[in-house]
């Protein structure tokens, strides 16, 4: 008998197998990204301290957005996030699509952290 399984149940799986490899430090803390149907969050964490330096989402006040789950509202995610961290003096980071694809939205704050002067 096939079961059928979560979607989600199949994304833990793939992140569990992404984060036993990529770790954030205090020199390069990790870029972790949670998307949901309706927003889309970004966090730069330092996995040695378990400390999170910044965050940014599309709940933020200072973003007004109209609609928060489309590709332009993680453009504008990914630009907010790379401004705050480089204000908090973080240059570098390691990039966790969070058992994602790297594609659409996820793609598109990746792409707008980028060019907002994140390095990764």
């Amino acid at each position: 008998m096939i079961t059928k399984q979560d979607k989600n149940a199949v994304r833990k799986k793939r992140h569990g197998r992404v984060r036993a490899k990529l770790s954030g430090t205090a020199a390069r803390p990790r870029l972790n990204v949670y998307r949901s149907n309706q927003h889309i969050y970004a966090q730069v964490i330092d996995d040695t301290n378990s400390v999170t330096l910044v965050s940014a989402s599309t709940l933020d006040k200072e973003l007004n957005l109209e609609s928060a789950g489309n590709v332009a509202a993680a453009q504008k995610v990914g630009e907010l996030v790379a401004k705050r961290a480089i204000e908090k003096g973080v240059k570098t980071v390691v990039f966790d699509r969070g058992g994602y694809l790297y594609h659409g939205r996820v793609k598109a704050l990746a792409d707008a952290a980028r060019e907002a002067g994140l390095e990764f």
